[in-house]
């Protein structure tokens, strides 16, 4: 028979968590998330990134992960050139750490997780699937082929897995969906931050993106069709948080477009909390998604949304979809939307409201990580 995973050595089970890199990111917080909100009396975690030592302290998930006494290993890989190496030594970790289960994030870490962790004698490889992947189908592909090693795969939305069943030809017996969470605690912010000091101008109405300033997540758009907009809202600002290949093409976008002196742009911050709380609304124009953290942040925060029709949104918003999501694409919806949540302060206060209960009720980080340490154990009788 079987041996249950833990036994033979105590009842905790151990659990590796691989993940491509800890620079800050919504996939690595929520591994932070998790990792250090486990029930120590059942699991012990540890962390492994594929990738180097952040460069960036302020930038770096490692600092949260070893106040919490967690072991974290960064294996060095730079390029796509040292995958087969960081793979052995992955798997090298794996033998030591001996896990009963490895729950891996992202892909890069999905693919290397699952072919150490079988070169390793892991019986138990559980993957994330966080994005409903638009542009490298090469991605699906090699899933695909290498599915046969993997468990159960979490989707972190119901749209994410549909999509990994119907573009990622994934078998829907291993989908689990567990929806990212969001911590209570930390939003919104106690003190919002003061935007003036940034250059926004006293008793403007504020509209914040925050993101990857990359293809995926539509900045072109908004900015492309911003006069339309900020005319409607004369005392509108957008503020950028965030940092990314596409900056410098987005900046000279907006001086093209003649709204550079509306726009500003933050770079990376660790301020989010306090900059939501300071903002009137988030705007995400993304081509496409998973489940945003930044959506579940603006909510917790208070403050309403303007996303696009993309996985996860309708799942997070609920009943108040409607007003606060467009078609990517549809400029005419998108400016009427954006210029009543900046106008109608009584419309974005009762939307904000219940952003906030609907985040309460149900995407909690607790309910995440209770969803997390459910679904290990519930394997730890699963035959191979």
């Amino acid at each position: 028979m079987e041996p249950r995973l833990g036994q033979g050595r105590s009842n905790v089970m151990r659990i590796a968590l691989c993940i491509t890199d800890l620079d800050v990111g919504g996939a690595e917080q929520a591994l932070v998330a998790l990792a250090t909100r486990l029930d120590r009396s059942r699991f012990t975690p540890s962390v492994y990134a594929l990738g180097p030592v952040p460069t960036q302290e302020e930038a770096s998930c490692i600092p949260p992960l070893t106040a919490a006494g967690i072991p974290v290993h960064c294996l060095g890989a730079r390029s796509v050139t040292d995958f087969p190496a960081v793979v052995v030594k992955l798997s090298r970790h794996f033998r030591r750490f001996q896990p009963d289960l490895v729950q891996t994030f992202l892909f890069h870490a999905n693919i290397a997780g699952r072919i150490a962790a079988r070169a390793a004698g892991v019986k138990k490889v559980v993957c994330g699937i966080r994005v409903a992947e638009r542009k490298s189908f090469w991605h699906l592909w090699v899933d695909r082929l290498t599915s046969r090693w993997v468990h159960r795969y979490v989707c972190v939305s119901r749209s994410v897995a549909q999509f990994s069943m119907e573009k990622g030809g994934l078998s829907g017996e291993k989908l689990v969906v567990i929806p990212n969470g969001v911590d209570l605690q930390q939003f919104p912010a106690e003190k919002p931050a003061c935007l003036s000091e940034m250059g926004v101008p006293d008793c403007s109405r504020v509209a914040v993106f925050v993101g990857r300033l990359e293809l995926q997540k539509g900045l072109s758009w908004l900015l492309e069709v911003a006069p339309q907009w900020l005319a409607q809202s004369p005392n509108a600002h957008l503020v950028v948080v965030g940092r990314g290949p596409e900056r410098a093409a987005m900046e000279r976008l907006a001086q093209r477009r003649g709204v550079a002196d509306r726009v500003h742009w933050l770079g990376w911050r660790r301020d989010v909390p306090e900059i939501l709380a300071a903002s009137d609304v988030l705007v995400l124009p993304s081509r496409w998604e998973g489940m945003p953290n930044v959506v579940l942040q603006a909510m917790a925060s208070r403050i309403p949304v303007l996303a696009t029709d993309v996985e996860g949104i309708r799942e997070l918003l609920g009943e108040n979809a409607d007003p606060q999501i467009v078609a990517f694409g549809n400029t005419s919806a998108l400016v009427e939307k954006l210029t009543r949540l900046l106008s109608d302060r009584q419309l974005a206060e009762r939307l904000g409201a219940e952003n906030r209960k609907r985040i309460e009720e149900s995407f909690s980080v607790q309910r995440m990580v209770a969803a997390y340490e459910t679904l290990w154990e519930s394997m730890a009788n699963d035959r191979e």
